[in-house]
């Protein structure tokens, strides 16, 4: 019977004789019981073994005659001072061969070939896992395979795992070979198809050795490897992840039979089963769900990780296009073109009621690259934003006091949101696009309305209006007194910036950005059941620099240039017994290795009073700065992130205020504006007003006759083009914001509050998913906000969060509940029952969730007590309320949200059941 001889390749000749040699130094001649793999050829090679160099021709026969001649060859040809091995294999017996021949080998017989006990001195092992044995795939595979370097140590027993982790680094380039671990799921293995290089190593594998690594690799992984192993295997690994993306979105469409067709055109014979095709979707889907958590991470692998993701999806709808199996997989919540979906099915509804609108925004803030197209959610946030303004109703200009209020706390807000909108949508679709733009011209068609009811009120306000009857309202040249003046109080060194141009929009965007933890923001204190405000000045008339920027820094109806400011600052302060520096344009900015002018900062290191004028705003109404680009970002102004740095190193308040604001020019390119007579100015001239236009006369109109023609409509203009302009009546220009900011709530002065960052972005801005204001202590606050809404006295008793008849809101029951009073005793300097109970009541109206801020305006509303550090004050809560530890009420969010525990409220000091 004739025995099939196993076959060998050049690695086991040569640990073979790396083993037998050096027992048998002098012999020539090597019979090997094992077929060498190339068959019917002779191979030659060197061979290094204890420090010498053996010649090795190896010669495959398959008769005794063949054998023979061989070693005859070999001895006539061997050269004497070399060592010379012959290598003789093939398929005769041993007991064939005569002994005259076995005698010249070494141990004088044909050497069996184990795989096993050659893997095991391969990886030094002493023992080999018994599963290995019986795998001649693996055999092979570790001895076709091992490294340059030789495969690792390994000690004791050789593990099958171990083995399969070691070929597997070797032959896919996954892992290093002399890991003694590998990381392996399937993130590693769909990145490692991702590059044509590894699947086209695995496809080039034998059948055996592939199925053999997709085997253990489907215990490992999961049942996803087998399916991407497959698509590597026919060279379309880089396919891989974004059909398993396809795949989730078909599995959960609503036509997923039709799609599930359509994907089998796309995996052909990859797709062992319909079976394997959750599995693998699954697993692909929760590594793209991680690559995008990755993307929106704030590391410096950022950028590329959302380039990778992207690469992906695209390819993912690129796939599906070319299968037409994009109408069957719609709004998919991962796909790009699922985004897209949502986004026009957003704007397809920006025309109708909020409700809808509202439900396309979430379902689009759901859609899992949102945050990846962070820009255009944002855009389409803000969209949405303006259709609850659209809808809300539109408060009456009462006053030019109220409507200058109204505009920096709601109206201005709309005017940043049309600026976001103007920037056009990111993904430049054209149906988004054009529903924008019908939004924008909808929201200034509201907002024109408000400007000319602003104007008829400025239009007789102004005949009398002046530093002695300011009708109610704060006078720019009111400002230093009214807002400066306070926080120089007591040794206050107040900074006041003068951003020049600073419209109410940009004041919000740039007070947005502001380190809340380094930063509080104050307002004088507001009249009984009114909630705190920013203040809103109204410029001199017309809203120019010269005229409304000086009695700003004079503190009196003035005019003129620098020189005029400066004496003029100088001498106000110069009453109040106070020393004062001025710094305009090119008087603060440092020279080479200076961030800061070094007389600036001399400046604040006194104790007088110092004001920078910072002209960026305004220099870009000529440039064009804003026609490209209507949002402004703290560090888009020129130094002042370094000023605000200084003020808090030096400890100073900041006052940052405007002399003017301004509007944007969005008018068609090519428009021709009517002719006007008597042209002073881009926004003012003299003569009798037209349509669009008013005329205004009195104290505060700095003109030669004290009169002047004004436009309320924006898109009015007397001058060349620019991106901007100022000098008219609208609310943009005339509303002048006041930011005021303390450093340390130690510096806020008497009859002021902090400012809660609940009540400084308008309701319709925050939507119903935001924090909503704490709720007045006072019952009687039903006013009208600027945004249009009424604030209402907190319902009674839902669920038990507010008043029980007969017993109070759930806050004052907590206050007179014995474990409360209990744990009263043991806190130092607990606030007075009412404000606690107040505090409780208000993060019980706001859903639970509250800034320190509000939560101390919400106690300084109930008692009339200021809590100066909301901060201490929250901590301070947080031992009266927390007994035993468990957390009532907490800090979270890095100290910027006070969260409230209902349930545990209600258990610990009520006795009554979570």
């Amino acid at each position: 019977m004739t025995t099939t001889r196993p076959v060998v390749g050049r690695r086991a000749i040569e640990v073979l004789l790396q083993a037998e040699l050096p027992k048998a130094p002098d012999r020539r001649l090597v019979l090997v019981d094992a077929a060498y793999e190339a068959r019917g050829q002779e191979t030659e090679f060197g061979l290094r073994i204890d420090g010498r160099t053996h010649w090795v021709r190896v010669s495959d026969q398959d008769s005794v005659l063949g054998i023979t001649d061989a070693w005859q060859r070999h001895r006539a040809e061997a050269e004497p001072d070399r060592a010379d091995v012959l290598v003789i294999t093939g398929q005769v017996p041993a007991d064939q061969l005569g002994w005259d021949l076995r005698a010249h080998a070494v141990r004088h017989h044909p050497l069996a070939v184990d795989r096993a006990d050659i893997v095991k001195q391969l990886f030094g092992a002493a023992d080999l896992d018994t599963r290995m044995a019986g795998e001649r795939w693996l055999l092979d595979a570790l001895l076709e395979a091992e490294p340059v370097d030789g495969w690792p140590r390994v000690g004791a027993v050789l593990t099958r795992d171990r083995a399969v982790r070691a070929l597997i680094a070797a032959r896919l380039g996954i892992g290093d070979t002399t890991s003694d671990t590998l990381d392996l799921d399937a993130d590693t293995l769909f990145v490692w198809s991702r590059n044509a290089t590894g699947p086209a190593r695995y496809a080039a594998l034998s059948a055996a050795e592939r199925d053999g690594i997709g085997a253990w690799l489907a215990m490992t992984v999961g049942f996803a490897a087998p399916t991407l192993l497959a698509l590597a295997a026919d060279g379309r690994g880089t396919d891989a992840l974004p059909l398993g993306t396809l795949a989730s979105a078909a599995l959960s469409s609503t036509a997923a039979e039709a799609a599930g067709f359509a994907l089998g055109t796309l995996f052909g014979s990859a797709l062992a089963s319909f079976d394997a095709l959750r599995p693998f979707a699954n697993a692909a889907t929760g590594v793209v769900s991680r690559w995008i958590a990755q993307a929106e991470g704030s590391g410096p692998q950022r950028g590329a990780a959302r380039d990778r993701v992207l690469d992906v999806l695209d390819h993912a709808d690129r796939l599906a296009a070319d299968a037409r199996l994009s109408p069957l997989i719609g709004a998919d919540r991962l796909l790009p073109s699922g985004y897209r979906a949502r986004l026009r099915a957003l704007a397809a509804v920006l025309d109708g009621p909020a409700a809808p609108a509202e439900t396309a925004l979430r379902e689009l803030t759901e859609h899992q690259l949102s945050g990846l197209y962070a820009e255009s959610t944002e855009t389409a946030r803000t969209a949405v934003r303006l259709v609850r303004w659209m809808r809300a109703p539109l408060p009456e200009v009462e006053s030019v006091a109220q409507g200058v209020r109204a505009h920096l706390a709601s109206s201005g807000w709309a005017d940043l949101a049309v600026g976001v909108l103007a920037e056009g949508e990111s993904s430049r679709d054209p149906a988004v696009a054009d529903a924008y733009q019908r939004l924008i011209g909808a929201v200034r068609a509201r907002r024109s309305g408000l400007d000319e009811a602003f104007a008829r009120r400025l239009t007789r306000w102004t005949e009398t209006a002046c530093q002695q009857a300011p009708g109610g309202a704060l006078l720019i040249e009111d400002v230093l007194a009214q807002a400066a003046a306070p926080l120089a109080r007591d040794g206050g060194r107040p900074l006041i910036l003068v951003l020049d141009g600073m419209s109410a929009d940009v004041a919000v965007q740039l007070a947005g950005e502001l380190d809340r933890r380094v930063w509080t923001e104050v307002v004088p204190k507001p009249r009984e059941g009114a909630r705190p405000a920013r203040q809103a000045a109204v410029s001199m008339l017309p809203s120019v620099t010269r005229t409304s920027r000086t009695s700003l820094l004079c503190g009196q109806s003035a005019e003129g240039g620098q020189d005029r400011e400066r004496s003029g600052f100088g001498t106000f302060w110069k009453k109040r017994h106070r020393g004062a520096h001025l710094f305009h344009k090119g008087g603060f900015e440092g020279p080479p290795g200076h961030r800061l002018a070094p007389e600036l900062l001399q400046a604040l290191s006194t104790d007088d009073i110092v004001a920078v004028v910072v002209n960026t705003i305004d220099d870009a109404l000529d440039d064009g700065r804003e026609g490209a680009r209507g949002r402004w970002s703290l560090g888009d102004i020129a130094k002042l992130p370094d000023l605000l740095n200084a003020a808090r190193d030096y400890g100073r308040p900041v006052l940052l205020v405007s002399d003017h604001g301004h509007v944007l020019d969005r008018t068609p390119r090519g428009r021709q504006q009517p002719s006007a007579e008597g042209v002073e100015g881009a926004r003012w001239r003299t003569g009798t007003p037209g349509d669009g236009e008013i005329a205004v006369s009195g104290p505060r109109v700095r003109t030669s006759g004290g009169r002047a023609v004004l436009p309320w409509r924006e898109d009015l203009r007397y001058t060349a083009r620019q991106a901007g302009y100022h000098g008219g009546a609208s609310l943009a220009e005339v509303t002048v914001p006041v930011i005021t900011l303390v450093p340390s709530a130690d510096q806020i002065p008497a009859g002021w509050t902090l400012l809660p960052i609940e009540d400084i972005a308008p309701g319709w801005w925050r939507g119903s998913d935001e924090h909503t204001p704490a709720a007045s202590a006072s019952a009687s606050d039903t006013r009208t906000p600027a945004g249009g809404t009424r604030r209402q006295k907190p319902e009674p008793q839902r669920e038990g969060i507010f008043e029980v008849p007969g017993q109070g809101s759930l806050g004052e029951r907590t206050v007179r509940s014995d474990p409360y009073k209990a744990q009263r005793e043991f806190v130092r300097l607990a606030p007075a029952d009412k404000a606690v109970a107040a505090v409780l009541d208000a993060l019980l109206t706001a859903g639970g969730k509250l800034s320190p801020g509000a939560v101390a305006a919400a106690a300084q509303a109930a008692t009339g007590k200021s809590q100066r550090n909301p901060e201490r004050f929250a901590t301070v809560l947080e031992r009266l309320l927390n007994i035993d530890g468990y957390p009532v009420l907490q800090l979270v969010e890095s100290g910027r949200t006070v969260q409230l525990d209902k349930a545990l409220l209600v258990q610990q000091f009520l006795g009554e059941p979570a």
